[in-house]
């Protein structure tokens, strides 16, 4: 089926006004990771599942501040390093630092162990809503997730760059299915510093001290800008699980326990699915558990990812998964693209890591961007509702494909 395909309204079966509801009601609400207002949102999300017939929770979990602030010093760290590697009683402290400096900022940007976070990080409160649909001893058990939380804006966001591209050599976007590795620069920049110390390289060590000097504008910049409303990213998402509540309580799937969790702390580079793996998924048959990651499906079309690595590719767990969703959605008359990657990370990784079936659904523009990405007009009058609506669909009807026959 062509991907090449205008959703229009009457194109979807859930209702537009359930959507409209959720992200409205929840949009003006600030939802900073770890904040009361990310845990008002959350008591909200509860709620609302209840009264779609849904018995939901609201966990409250710990986890460690990281992203913007904490990355930022590590690169401005590296910058300084780098310059005092200029005079050659600085080359070993420009070595140790910027090569350290290089791997925390991987570390943590790839969900490594997270040393830097273990070790300097603040621990802080987020909360995660899960319900349950279906027995416990369900024979399949599928998992819906999303997240609630909101990030902070910041300059590097602005898609200018990206519109006069698509503009200007459409070609090439439609040639490129993977995401610009936008945390590469951040890291090379350390390296860079490292590398010109130890070879006494004295331009290699400037060019690495001033690309970590940029690094660590932006991130500070990110830091200090307002937090965004956040509709696309991800109350469009959490708006189908209130969706696909309504739909199995109005026609329920046998079989199957469908487990529904937005999680917190997400747009810290995964906080809340930590836990909600540790406290929940760790607990299941991996063998008869499936994942499907919604995360920003209010762009014009849909498009299910073969994998993410913000240093490393890699693709979800397992294939087979992913197949049969696109079965599913070519069934149901959704267009649907695959084959992109991204470069940026979302919750899905968590899970895959753990080798149960993995998908992630999101939504992207005619230049392959998230519209509204992490900018202030990412607000509720700018979400292509019917693509929300068919992202309902589908994790519906995929829900109803897991019925044992």
């Amino acid at each position: 089926m062509t991907t090449n395909a205008a959703l229009t309204a009457d194109a979807a079966k859930t209702p537009e006004a359930t959507l409209r509801e959720v992200v409205e009601a929840l949009a003006p609400i600030e939802r900073l990771a770890g904040s009361d207002g990310e845990r008002e949102a959350a008591e909200w999300i509860a709620d609302r599942l209840g009264k779609a017939g849904v018995e939901a929770k609201v966990e409250e979990e710990a986890y460690r501040e990281g992203f913007a602030g904490p990355l930022a010093a590590l690169a401005a760290g590296a910058a300084a390093a780098g310059l005092a590697s200029l005079h050659r009683r600085g080359r070993p402290l420009g070595a140790a630092v910027g090569a350290a400096s290089a791997a925390l900022i991987a570390d943590d940007v790839s969900n490594g162990p997270r040393l830097m976070r273990r070790a300097a990080g603040q621990e802080k409160k987020t909360w995660n809503v899960v319900a349950e649909i279906g027995p416990a001893d369900a024979e399949r058990t599928l998992v819906l997730l999303a997240h609630h939380d909101a990030a902070r804006t910041g300059r590097i966001f602005h898609q200018g760059g990206l519109k006069l591209l698509g503009a200007k050599v459409p070609g090439l976007i439609e040639r490129r299915d993977t995401s610009l590795p936008m945390w590469w620069p951040v890291i090379a920049g350390p390296l860079m510093v490292a590398a010109g110390a130890v070879s006494g390289r004295r331009g290699v060590a400037a060019a690495g001290s001033a690309l970590s000097a940029g690094a660590a504008a932006a991130l500070a910049d990110i830091q200090r800008s307002e937090v965004v409303p956040g509709a696309n990213d991800n109350l469009s998402a959490v708006a189908v699980l209130v969706a696909v509540a309504e739909a199995l309580r109005d026609e329920p799937v046998s079989g199957v326990r469908v487990v529904l969790a937005s999680c917190g702390a997400e747009e810290v580079l995964q906080g809340g699915i930590h836990a909600f793996a540790a406290r929940h998924l760790t607990t299941m048959d991996r063998e008869r558990t499936w994942v499907l990651n919604l995360d920003t499906v209010g762009s014009p079309e849909l498009c299910l990812l073969e994998g993410e690595g913000e240093v490393v590719m890699e693709d979800f767990f397992d294939r087979g998964w992913r197949d049969l969703i696109a079965r599913v959605a070519d069934r149901e008359g959704i267009p649907m693209r695959r084959g992109m990657r991204s470069r940026a990370s979302t919750d899905s990784v968590v899970p895959s890591r753990m080798k149960i079936p993995t998908a992630c659904l999101v939504s992207i523009d005619e230049n392959k961007g998230l519209s509204n990405y992490h900018w202030p007009t990412d607000t509720p009058e700018n979400l292509k509702y019917p693509t929300v609506a068919c992202a309902a669909d589908l994790a519906i009807a995929v829900a109803r494909e897991l019925a044992p026959r």
